[in-house]
């Protein structure tokens, strides 16, 4: 994917909560991509998300398996079901490196889409961003064997096969900047990803559907909420065009100075 100047194409749209009744899938919303054909002129590829409405449960005990894949920016891939216990969407992400695909919090994916992920490259890691995101991590690490990349709260039970232990200011394939967010949920982490205007992705500290909007944890999910928040300025020292959640859909433009002004408006 080629991409214009800032002005012309960073204006990514989304159109969101278009509830299709009586069918397996939610239509959510749309992405809007900017994108040069063959001739160099631009166009506007619209992409929808489609999530799946079955019962799931983020521990993996029982996942629906999506049925869409979305690219919203070179390297930057998504895909979600919808969580009916929550009334949100559960998002997850890969990113491509060069030493290949690292998958994040990872849901499963049905074989097409799944297909099509994988002629991007190999499956070179997997992480998960706090205690409550194992969701179908077990599943892809047996089938590929790969690093598993997650603080140790993450897993205060039994480390995986293959955990690689990550703290605060670690780095994941020379590209995927670790930032730890204090209490959040156990072993919260954010990661930053530098490529294409910036890129942050985030545990469950920030979230990003209604009603609330986006915003920040709720104070009952912290062990300290105040303390949270202090953390996440952290993620200010880092430029991104996009965020992408655990929990909501993404912003795909602006994504720094609407995380300032939420910041600023706390104090």
């Amino acid at each position: 994917m080629r991409r214009a100047s800032q002005a012309a194409t960073e204006k990514i749209v989304l159109k969101v909560a278009l509830i299709i009744r009586g069918f397996p899938r939610k239509l959510v919303g749309y992405i809007r991509i900017p994108q040069f054909d063959a001739k160099n002129k631009l166009r506007i590829q619209q992409s929808p998300l489609l999530v799946s409405t079955s019962q799931i449960n983020e521990t993996g005990v029982t996942m629906a398996a999506a049925s869409d894949l979305v690219q919203i920016a070179p390297s930057l891939f998504i895909w979600q079901v919808y969580d009916p216990a929550v009334k949100s969407d559960l998002f997850c992400s890969a990113i491509l490196t060069a030493e290949g695909i690292l998958l994040i919090d990872p849901i499963a994916m049905e074989d097409t889409p799944f297909s099509e992920l994988r002629r991007e490259g190999r499956i070179a890691g997997i992480v998960v961003t706090n205690f409550n995101h194992h969701r179908a991590f077990a599943k892809f690490a047996e089938q590929f064997s790969v690093p598993i990349f997650a603080r140790r709260e993450t897993f205060p039970d039994k480390t995986p096969r293959q955990f690689n232990e990550l703290v605060d200011g670690d780095k994941i394939c020379d590209e995927l900047q670790v930032i730890g967010i204090e209490s959040a949920g156990p072993g919260e982490i954010a990661l930053h990803y530098a490529p294409n205007g910036g890129t942050l992705i985030v545990g469950d500290a920030l979230i990003n559907f209604e009603p609330y909007g986006f915003t920040f944890l709720p104070a009952k999910y912290c062990s300290n909420a105040k303390e949270m928040r202090r953390s996440l300025r952290k993620l200010l020292s880092y430029k991104a065009d996009r965020m992408l959640f655990a929990h909501g859909l993404p912003i795909l433009s602006g994504a720094s100075d609407r995380l300032q002004r939420l910041l600023d408006g706390d104090l």
